[in-house]
């Protein structure tokens, strides 16, 4: 009888005789998983875009097109909608080809327009889903016929933890990480269906599980890990021969051939491109006094041990969460941190743990098995990934984490020798306040997502010393003092982001768009010869840096320097020929050497000659019109000048200057009574023109 009875708990055959029927009802299980995920990020509804959902939603062309933009999604880089440049396209190596969730915001674009409320219900909506389906799965992995209360247990308790995680975030408070709920969810789904197509004997659960990998992998890349995963599961979870195994593993097989493919097809061979020379993109560089070099081997590798092992200690204790962790929130590292070494001898143990309790199907085996598989893509030993580390990262890894915590909360109650299902309530109420602390944290840190301010001036207190974050922070803060009304006020959030946007330079001396937002900083606080300083050496970064050309053009023309401008404006046309919006700046350039030329030099010839070319490029511009009706007028062509001021008046109907103009050149055409009427137009919206215009 006692060996009996400790065979089945063994085995996890609990049987109690007591046992509430609500621990067995899966479909309450389900209602109460989804309900808890979707509630937790019910309070980001109301939310704005924020981070990098720019990228793939408002500023991307293809989004934006709704449903007509889909053929592009699928047959460019994910960030080419973005860039619209090729050479831009592919920034990180290897380029990214992610066109599902692409072409999901493009359907919501196509029936809802930029509506970030929508955006955000269905995030919350796919991961309580994608809860229920992690729970379905675990209850095929742990049969309940075999495995009774163990079996539900196992699944319930997982499925919790997974949903009330703060390290989840990042991947569904901002929109953009729905590529991350996609891919997990698609390939939880496929690992389903296999499973029910063995157990059930249905080749069409199985196919059915191909598609659904694909569906995975078309959502990001990083589904291809669960080629591993789907032959380990059956391995641990069923006593199938090799032979099923790898019957159940070839849909899997066959859509990853596809998909990568198709990635091929669009992308090229993208893998083999040279790692990328900016430190934002390349977080294994480092900077020599002069120029920037990469990590000798030894520190790349005590660098990438230590993320590692930070993952860890996210996934146990999820405090001080930012969304950056760019260079260099996390130092350079050597083997000498003992937080290096930590990490290490962590990673050494758990893998060693795993090897050796593998043959015995130890199923916390396969929770590390798994963490370790599912981490490989992002861990930065195998191949670059762009940066150091980020917590949506660990949105796929955390399943092995969260069954791994149920199962210790299991094997802890069942070395008690419990008898009776009363008696696991206090283990219920110890798992209940991992849950409940997990969720409070999550719904507090999705606060933070409200929007870039909220998020950029929240984070940076942790990330204090990443360059790509202060850089955010001080961008960010001078568009909202654009927005002010008070001048004092806007003056200080201006002083605020220099502040911001220096320590981004002194942490990445090469950090091209700080000195941009710097240039620009001191461009809104009129100091027009540093700003010109500052665009200087963004351009010596990237002598084609278009945003730092058009922005030193614009202060040009505020210096009244329209010379320098006109040069930078037709270097933007020579480089960039086919972007159209500079064709107005060389309108607004032309213009201003007319009016220079006529007013400063009184070469009434050359401003004839520039103010022309302007009109020639934009015949709608108030300005210019009114330069070449004065101009006319001062040359004696005084029909012709009438005929320009009436064009400018047609472009502002209601403004007193132009009627006061179109008044005083029919008076010099002859027609005082007609000039009349006009000038008492212009008096009774302005009762002052007359004086200020000099008219008699």
């Amino acid at each position: 009888m006692n060996a009996t009875t400790k065979k089945k708990k063994r085995s996890g055959k609990h049987i109690f005789t007591d046992q509430p029927k609500w621990f067995s009802n899966q479909t309450l299980h389900s209602w109460l998983i989804f309900a808890i995920g979707f509630l937790l990020y019910s309070n980001t509804i109301f939310h704005k875009y924020a981070q990098d959902d720019a990228i793939v939603i408002t500023d991307n062309t293809f989004t934006q097109q709704g449903i007509g933009g889909i053929p592009d999604i699928l047959t460019n880089d994910t960030f080419f909608g973005f860039f619209n440049d090729p050479s831009k396209a592919s920034l990180v190596s290897g380029g990214r080809y992610r066109p599902l969730s692409l072409v999901s915001f493009a359907i919501e674009h196509e029936f809802f327009g930029n509506k970030p409320s929508v955006s955000h219900l269905v995030n919350a909506i796919l991961y309580g889903i994608t809860g229920v389906f992690l729970y379905m799965l675990l209850l095929q992995l742990f049969p309940t016929k075999k495995k009774g209360p163990y079996a539900y247990w196992i699944a319930l308790i997982t499925s919790l933890i997974f949903v009330t995680h703060p390290l989840h975030t990042e991947a569904v408070a901002n929109i953009k990480g729905r590529d991350e709920i996609m891919t997990l969810l698609f390939s939880l789904a496929a690992l389903y269906y296999a499973f029910l197509g063995y157990r059930r004997e249905r080749w069409y659960w199985t196919v059915t599980a191909g598609i659904l990998f694909f569906l995975g992998l078309m959502s990001k890349e990083n589904a291809i890990t669960f080629l591993a995963i789907v032959p380990l599961s059956f391995y641990f979870f069923t006593r199938a021969s090799l032979v099923k195994i790898v019957w159940q593993t070839v849909p899997f097989v066959v859509a990853a051939a596809l998909f990568l493919f198709i990635r091929s097809s669009v992308l090229g061979s993208a893998l083999d491109a040279p790692p990328s020379t900016e430190l934002m993109n390349n977080p294994f560089l480092k900077w020599n006094g002069n120029s920037y070099s990469s990590f000798s081997g030894a520190e790349r590798l005590a660098t990438i041990t230590y993320t590692m092992g930070k993952y860890l200690q996210l996934l146990v204790l999820p405090y001080s969460l930012t969304h950056d962790y760019y260079p260099r929130h996390v130092e350079i590292m050597s083997f000498a941190n003992w937080r290096v070494l930590l990490s290490l001898l962590l990673y050494i143990g758990l893998f060693a743990y795993a090897l050796m309790r593998a043959p015995k199907r130890d199923p916390i085996s396969f929770c590390i098995l798994f963490f370790l598989i599912t981490s490989s893509i992002i861990s930065n030993f195998f191949f670059p990934i762009g940066t150091n580390m980020s917590e949506r990262f660990m949105f796929m890894p955390s399943v092995g984490f969260s069954m791994a915590i149920a199962l210790l909360f299991y094997n802890w109650f069942d070395k008690q020798k419990i008898r009776s299902f009363s008696n696991l309530y206090p283990y219920f109420g110890a798992v209940g306040v991992v849950v409940l602390l997990f969720g409070i944290k999550t719904m507090d840190r999705n606060k933070a997502w409200k929007d870039n301010f909220t998020l950029f001036t929240t984070d940076i207190e942790t990330s204090y010393n990443s360059a790509k974050l202060r850089n955010a922070v001080g961008g960010e803060l001078l568009t909202q003092a654009l927005e002010q009304d008070d001048d004092t006020k806007k003056d200080e959030m201006i002083r605020e982001a220099i502040g911001h946007l220096k320590e981004a330079i002194d942490i990445h001396p090469l950090y091209k768009n700080a000195y941009l937002l710097l240039g620009n900083a001191h461009s809104y606080l009129e100091q027009h010869d540093v700003a010109i300083q500052y665009f200087n050496q963004a351009r010596n970064i990237d002598p084609l840096y278009r945003d730092a050309i058009l922005n030193q053009a614009i202060t040009y023309m505020n210096m009244k320097q329209p010379e320098k401008s006109l040069d930078n404006i037709e270097l933007l046309i020579q480089s960039y020929p086919r972007d159209p919006q500079y064709q107005n700046y060389l309108a607004m350039a032309y213009r201003d050497l007319g009016r220079k030329y006529g007013e400063q030099q009184n070469d009434l010839q050359n401003a004839m000659l520039y103010l022309q070319k302007a009109y020639e490029i934009n015949p709608n511009d108030y300005e210019t019109l009114r330069l070449l009706g004065v101009a006319m007028g001062m040359q004696g062509n005084n029909g012709e000048a009438l005929q320009y001021f009436e064009q400018a008046l047609k472009t502002s109907p209601n403004s007193a200057d132009a009627l006061y103009n179109v008044g005083t050149a029919y008076y010099n055409v002859g027609n005082p009574q007609k000039g009349e009427e006009y000038r008492q137009k212009a008096i009774q919206i302005d009762p002052g023109i007359q004086k200020r215009m000099g008219g008699g």
